[in-house]
C-alpha cells in the first residue's frame, strides 16, 4: 500500500550564496515513512539546532529540500499543481509552538474557525459552518459559546492550542504536523494536548507527526520515534524501545537528562524492606 508519507534520503542546505560563503546542512539523509494503512504517532526528538523545525517546513510544504524527495500518498510534495496544492494544504495540517501567534490579536477566533469550515470543511454557508465548528470545538473540549466574538488574548494558552487543533480538524486531514505544540504550556496543560492527539489517532484515524524536545510527553504518545542531531538521524525505532534502552550515546544524553522527580529519586535511594 502506498505510504501516506514518504520522505527519501532528504537533504536540506541553506547559505551558499552571494553574502553566505558557508553552507548549513539542516536536515541531511533523512528518510522514513508513515503507513497509508494505520494511522501512528511519530515523534521527531532532539534539541535546539538538530532540525526538527526545518524538517517540519520540508514536510509541510513550506520549504523545498535541496536533494532527496518527499511524497504525500505517492504525490510529490515539491511539484505539486496549485489544484493539488490546496488539497495538500486541506489533507496535512500544521499546529505550531506559540498559539498566541497562530491567531491575529485583532480578529476574532471564530473567525478562523469559520473560514477554514468554508475553505476545507465543506461548510457551504454560514449555518453549516458554524455547525462544523461546534462539533470540531467538541472534540478538543470547548464549545462555541467560549470562543465566539473572543480575541486571542481572552482566552489561555491551553485553550488557544486545543482551538488550533479544533481549526485543524475543519480541514479534515490526514496528518497534523506539530512542531513543539506544548513547549509553552504547564506541565498538566501538555499531558491534556498530547492525550488529546493520541484520541485523533485512535477515533479519528489521524496519523500525528509529534516534534519536541521533551522525552517525557514523548514517550507517553508516541507510536514510533526518529531522534535527529545536527539533522541526522541517530536513532529511530518503536518508542518505547528507543526511549527505554537508547543504543546512540546522543540518545543515551537526552535520556539522561530528563529530570528524574525528587519523590522518585528519594524512593529509589530507600533501603528495601
Amino acid at each position: 500500500m502506498v505510504p501516506l508519507l514518504a520522505l527519501t534520503h532528504v537533504d536540506k542546505s541553506f547559505g551558499g550564496g552571494l553574502w553566505r560563503r558557508r553552507r548549513v546542512a539542516a536536515v541531511v539523509d533523512v528518510s522514513f515513512s508513515l503507513p497509508g494503512s494505520a494511522p501512528e504517532i511519530l515523534t521527531i526528538v532532539g534539541q535546539s539546532g538538530s532540525g526538527k523545525s526545518t524538517l517540519a517546513r520540508l514536510i509541510l510544504g513550506l520549504e523545498r529540500p535541496t536533494a532527496g524527495s518527499l511524497s504525500l500518498m505517492g504525490e510529490d510534495i515539491g511539484q505539486l499543481s496549485r489544484r493539488h496544492r490546496r488539497r495538500f494544504m486541506g489533507l496535512v495540517q500544521p499546529i505550531f509552538q506559540n498559539p498566541f501567534e497562530a491567531f491575529n490579536p485583532l480578529r476574532h477566533l471564530d473567525h478562523y474557525l469559520f473560514l477554514t469550515a468554508r475553505r476545507f470543511g465543506g461548510a457551504r454557508d454560514f449555518a453549516a459552518a458554524q455547525d462544523l465548528t461546534a462539533v470540531a470545538l467538541m472534540k478538543v473540549g470547548l464549545s462555541l459559546s467560549e470562543v465566539a466574538r473572543r480575541y486571542p488574548h481572552e482566552l489561555s494558552g491551553g485553550q488557544l492550542q486545543r482551538l488550533a487543533i479544533a481549526r485543524a480538524l475543519l480541514a479534515k486531514p490526514r496528518l497534523i504536523v506539530a512542531d513543539e505544540p506544548v513547549s509553552m504550556l504547564d506541565a498538566s496543560l501538555r499531558m491534556a494536548v498530547v492525550t488529546l492527539f493520541k484520541t485523533l489517532r485512535s477515533e479519528l484515524g489521524i496519523s500525528i507527526i509529534y516534534i519536541t524536545h521533551d522525552l517525557a510527553t514523548a514517550y507517553v504518545v508516541s507510536d514510533r520515534i526518529l531522534i535527529l542531531r545536527r539533522g541526522q538521524v541517530v536513532e529511530s525505532g518503536d518508542a518505547r524501545q528507543v526511549l527505554g534502552a537508547p543504543q546512540h550515546p546522543y540518545s543515551r544524553q537526552l535520556k539522561d537528562a530528563v529530570l528524574v522527580p525528587p519523590a522518585a529519586t528519594a524512593a529509589a535511594r530507600a533501603p528495601s524492606r
